[in-house]
């Protein structure tokens, strides 16, 4: 609606019938000279590109119904950028995320002196543990996690948030350290200390109460899930932060999932079963949106594949990981 707004006030707000392909034109310049009121910087190639495709999508929309006859799809693709521009803006970037000794430590670090702090500490190592999206983490009950099997059961018809509304049963994932067993002190908790039975949330909304001064604080914890997926969200902003590490998203652990997974599967058969773990029918859905190989990774396997073995980069830097695999392919070539 905004990109649209934008694009009314670069006509003086003309009717939408009367659009000729040079207010596209118009408006491309127009975005293209624009600068941030901040930085006076010109707008980033990927925004121009959303604004644009938004406008686009509009329009495509428009035409042939009632009013807009005259309006043809070629008209519409005035709206297109230049191609290197689209290149640039739709370029697939490497997502961050962290690795498991990175989240062993940030669990280790967490404090547990109040339930509240549990309960927070509890969250992270099941988000790794799990491999859940952090909108069914917000929803899951005691219930839904067996933890004689070690499995979590993705149930929607009991108010689980999965995506698209799936129901399938995941495993703990073999990550190591003491994770599961934190999971498994947090449950024991709430049964046996707070007298939680299976209908209860597994990580039950903060309860919030009036202080001293009269102003809102902490009171504990409510019996209450959480309605959304923020707060969780806020827990690992501020457990990363403790540590001094960037923030990681909830999500971000799948992908750290996804990349471990190329250090312990060494079977067809085991990437399927993994890549089912993380809720994905499909085995290329983790390799194309979660397991691309880094690009660190990317240069070790290629300087090891020239050297005809593996090569330690322990301490390089990523320009010297590939200056190095350069050098071996050279010398293999001559």
């Amino acid at each position: 609606m905004a990109a649209i707004a934008a694009f009314e006030a670069s006509t003086g707000h003309k009717d939408f019938a009367l659009f000729h392909i040079e207010q596209a034109r118009a408006f491309k310049r127009q975005l293209s000279e624009l600068r941030h009121p901040e930085t006076k910087d010109p707008l980033a190639t990927a925004t121009i590109h959303a604004r644009l495709m938004a406008v686009k999508a509009f329009f495509h929309w428009l035409v042939g119904r009632q009013g807009y006859r005259r309006l043809t799809y070629g008209d519409v693709e005035y709206f297109n950028p230049a191609t290197k521009d689209a290149r640039i803006a739709t370029a697939k970037r490497e997502r961050q995320a962290p690795s498991i000794a990175m989240v062993l430590h940030v669990v280790g670090e967490m404090p547990t002196e109040t339930d509240i702090q549990k309960r927070d500490r509890a969250l992270v190592a099941f988000a790794i543990v799990s491999g859940a999206r952090d909108n069914a983490i917000a929803s899951f009950r005691l219930k839904h996690v067996d933890l004689a099997a070690r499995t979590v059961a993705h149930e929607p018809r009991d108010g689980v948030r999965t995506k698209f509304s799936k129901t399938y049963t995941t495993w703990f994932f073999p990550v190591g350290g003491d994770l599961a067993a934190i999971v498994a002190d947090w449950i024991a908790h709430l049964r046996d200390v707070l007298l939680f039975g299976p209908d209860d949330p597994l990580f039950p909304a903060t309860e919030v109460g009036i202080g001293a001064d009269g102003s809102f604080r902490p009171a504990g914890l409510s019996r209450q899930g959480w309605a959304s997926a923020e707060p969780i969200r806020r827990i690992f902003r501020q457990a990363f932060a403790a540590v001094g590490l960037p923030y990681y998203n909830p999500h971000s652990f799948r992908k750290t999932l996804a990349a471990y997974q190329h250090e312990v599967c060494a079977t067809l058969e085991q990437h399927k079963a993994w890549s089912q773990n993380l809720g994905h029918e499909k085995l290329d859905t983790t390799f194309t949106h979660y397991g691309e190989v880094p690009h660190r990774r990317q240069a070790e396997i290629f300087a090891g594949l020239c050297a005809g073995g593996a090569r330690n980069i322990d301490g390089m830097s990523d320009d010297q990981i590939v200056k190095a695999a350069a050098e071996i392919w050279q010398r293999r070539a001559s």
